[in-house]
């Protein structure tokens, strides 16, 4: 099927509204519960290099601009 079948069958579906809510249901992606993708960075949202350590969760680009800050004296 290509997109365009998609396009058709979604504006189909529009109109069913119980059978909309079940396609989306069935359809959307999981919610991720271990990996790097179930953690992202509560200040910029990146998912790499994340610090969880002291229930910080940033990662650790914006870990290095706020160590100071937050109190950490040796961070490098």
């Amino acid at each position: 099927m290509t997109s365009k079948d998609f396009a058709k069958i979604y504006k189909q579906l529009k109109v069913k509204p119980a059978k909309w809510q079940k396609a989306l249901k069935h359809n959307k992606p999981k919610e991720k519960k271990f990996g790097i993708g179930s953690r992202k960075c509560g200040r910029c949202g990146r998912y790499g290099a994340h610090i969880q350590k002291y229930g910080l969760g940033l990662c650790r680009q914006c870990f290095r601009e706020i160590a100071e800050k937050v109190g950490f004296k040796k961070y490098r």
